[in-house]
């Protein structure tokens, strides 16, 4: 494959690398000659990428993690998450926001001035910019202990909003937030992508927790669930040189979902399930 988003001999690392999005990204890295290491909870299969298992919900799974990955780093990936139900919320706040955002810290030495970290979010997080004072305290926060502190004590609002979309939200607003004083202090540049419904072994879970009807509504003028690989592509891209100024923003790869939202072509409401 002609090399021309630049990733021939950089070093990449990904989360969640043992299945979906992850196991793309990592695919896709390898194919374009980047040296790739693959973190998940399960060991990476893929031919050419260095496995490291890590439990996100566990700050010394963390910290070794972080320490077998051989810098520098170029480009971060990071992919993990958990669905929501069967997971519980505290879990699905840990993967999803708390845990990941300790092993991006935790790594951000390791990596290069002209590096760049991708996370991925979600369509499910939309109205982030109106949860910001309820958000702001978990954004901040000061490391894993903190962060987690704060789930436990908004248990309640964390399962009244949906543990998975309120994660969402947070990563969301700590890309906006943190993203200019990465750039600033480290020459990092940091994004994230909204991704539409997805191919994934993810989906039965969102079709069990939010029915099948509700999911398929979110899919936008497409008509149709990405697959993994469409999502892969723009996290490339995005964490590549040839996207150099671009840090902070929060990129909708749904398939023209939110688009449609803002302008009145789609009215979510309209297409829920009635009872």
């Amino acid at each position: 494959m002609q090399d021309v988003l630049g990733y021939a001999g950089r070093r990449a690392v990904v989360t969640g690398s043992a299945s979906g999005m992850g196991e793309a990204t990592a695919r896709l890295l390898v194919e374009l000659g980047a040296t790739v290491t693959g973190l998940d909870v399960r060991p990476t299969q893929i031919d050419g990428v260095a496995s490291i298992e890590v439990d996100l919900r566990q700050p010394d799974s963390i910290q070794a993690a972080a320490h077998a990955v051989a810098g520098p780093i170029d480009a971060f990936f990071n992919c993990a998450g958990l669905p929501g139900p069967p997971f519980s919320d505290l879990d699905v706040m840990l993967v999803n926001f708390v845990g990941g955002r300790q092993l991006i810290e935790t790594l951000v030495p390791k990596m290069s001035e002209g590096s760049a970290i991708a996370y991925v979010a979600s369509a499910g997080g939309l109205g982030w910019q109106q949860q910001l004072g309820t958000l702001m305290p978990l954004v901040q926060a000061a490391g894993f202990e903190e962060g987690r502190r704060w789930c436990e004590a908004n248990a309640e609002l964390i399962a009244n909003s949906s543990s998975y979309a309120l994660s969402k939200q947070v990563i969301n607003a700590w890309t906006t937030w943190r993203a200019y004083d990465l750039m600033k202090d480290h020459g990092v540049r940091l994004n994230c992508i909204n991704p539409g419904p997805t191919a994934t072994a993810m989906m039965p879970y969102f079709h069990e927790a939010n029915g099948k009807a509700l999911v398929d509504a979110a899919q936008g003028p497409v008509g149709r669930y990405s697959t993994p690989e469409e999502q892969a592509w723009p996290l490339v891209f995005i964490n590549s040189p040839r996207c150099s100024y671009v840090v902070g923003e929060t990129f909708f790869t749904d398939g023209g979902f939110f688009a449609a939202l803002q302008n009145g072509q789609l009215d979510f409401s309209a297409l829920m399930p009635k009872d």
